[in-house]
């Protein structure tokens, strides 16, 4: 390998003793206080620079991306004579490949039309990228300066991984770099770094439905594929019973939904855009005549109405992003559970989700408990749900289980 675009740097990063044990076992972040020292031949490294990092002993652990925040670094690649380069990347995502395909999200010998998670960040060893293939256009998201200034590596990664089929590659990173560099001056955009279809808007297919997404405009890079399985889940469950799918964004579960039989399904969201694109799908799939999309914040639609139907989705955007944040975040989590409990009918089942990575599977299940006991409901926990095969996590490194999902059937 030789090195990539990025700046070289002879950076050493040296670990105080018994602080190499968790990037041993898989985690991928190294803490600033975990820090010994650091060896430099020229100047402090910039956030983003490739640096190496050192056991107590000064055994080589990695190369990873130096940050300026309280993870110092993400480590990237175990491989010690060099960095990574174009030729690693494409190696890395060929890999992240198989595992889609063992999965069987992906095949090599047809033309995908299929919406997936091709990298997980951490999950996928590849801590600060994400990469989301919709049909035959690619969106990718670099949580990280590191990611970011390596991008181009990516793409030509991308390309040869995916082969002559690709119509596009487009970035979705601006808002998140922006507000990681706070005090940059440069402004950044999103964009296509490959191609650039005649329209933005592509569509793929999930469960023989048809979605569009558009990579630049959207939410995240489109659409929520976290929520793929229990999607289907919600189809064999469903029956003809009427529907509430709050937080809707542009449709999933009420496609999904509809799809399984619904009798009436309405789609839930404070965005205009979103619920005029999720009646969109409705009318895409032949379904609109049982779908309703209403323009409205949650808690104050919930206030309003005398009862909701038999089945209410909420799936609330994160509630925290730091652990600062996280009882303000089991608060809002309690109050809007209390408020959907009281008014859904004997027999009714509440799904209902936390993306929030600091709230973890039994503090979430705790605070369904307490808004179940404040609305003077009695529930029954049918199933525990959380994200698919394309959004894996290695068991040392806990905080890439962020999705979790209660199915809770109401007496």
């Amino acid at each position: 390998m030789s090195t990539s675009t990025s700046a070289l740097t002879t950076t050493e990063v040296h670990l105080l003793p018994g602080k190499a044990k968790n990037i041993l076992r898989g985690h991928p972040w190294v803490f600033s206080g975990a820090i010994a020292r650091l060896v430099v031949e020229d100047s402090e490294p910039q956030p983003g620079e490739w640096v190496r990092v050192m056991d107590d002993r000064g055994v080589f652990l990695g190369w990873g991306h130096w940050g300026s925040g309280s993870i110092a670094v993400r480590i990237i690649s175990k491989v010690p004579d060099a960095i990574p380069d174009v030729d690693w990347w494409t190696q890395r995502l060929k890999a992240c490949l198989a595992v889609r395909e063992a999965a069987g999200l992906w095949s090599p010998n047809s033309p995908n039309r299929s919406g997936f998670r091709w990298v997980h960040g951490e999950g996928d060893g590849l801590s600060g990228l994400v990469v989301d293939c919709y049909s035959d256009i690619v969106v990718l998201q670099t949580h990280s300066m590191g990611m970011h200034n390596v991008r181009h590596d990516i793409v030509e990664g991308i390309r040869s991984a995916f082969g002559p089929a690709l119509r596009g590659i487009a970035d979705k990173s601006a808002f998140l770099l922006q507000k990681l560099e706070k005090n940059q001056e440069k402004q950044m955009t999103d964009g296509w770094l490959y191609g650039e279809p005649e329209s933005g808007i592509t569509e793929f297919e999930e469960h023989e439905i048809t979605y569009t997404v558009d990579p630049i405009a959207g939410q995240k890079t489109g659409f929520f594929l976290d929520q793929r399985d229990n999607r289907r889940l919600l189809m064999e469950m469903v029956g003809d019973r009427d529907v509430l799918n709050a937080f809707s964004y542009t449709g999933g579960f009420s496609l999904a939904a509809l799809r399984g039989g619904s009798g009436h399904v309405i789609s839930l969201d404070a965005s205009q855009a979103a619920v005029d694109r999720a009646h969109h799908h409705a009318e895409m799939n032949g379904v609109a005549k049982r779908h309703t999309s209403v323009c409205s914040d949650v808690m104050s639609y919930i206030s309003k109405v005398d009862h909701l139907p038999p089945v209410v989705i909420l799936d609330p955007p994160a509630y925290a992003k730091s652990r600062a944040n996280r009882h303000k975040a089991v608060k809002g989590y309690q109050r809007l559970n209390e408020a959907a409990l009281r008014k859904m009918p004997a027999g009714g089942l509440l799904w209902t989700f936390s993306c929030s990575q600091v709230v973890d599977a039994k503090l979430f299940e705790d605070t369904l408990v307490s808004a179940a006991i404040r609305s003077g409901k009695t529930v029954r926990i049918l199933r525990r749900l959380g994200q698919p095969a394309d959004h894996p996590t290695w068991s040392g490194h806990a905080e890439a289980r962020y999705l979790k999902g209660l199915i809770l059937y109401v007496e």
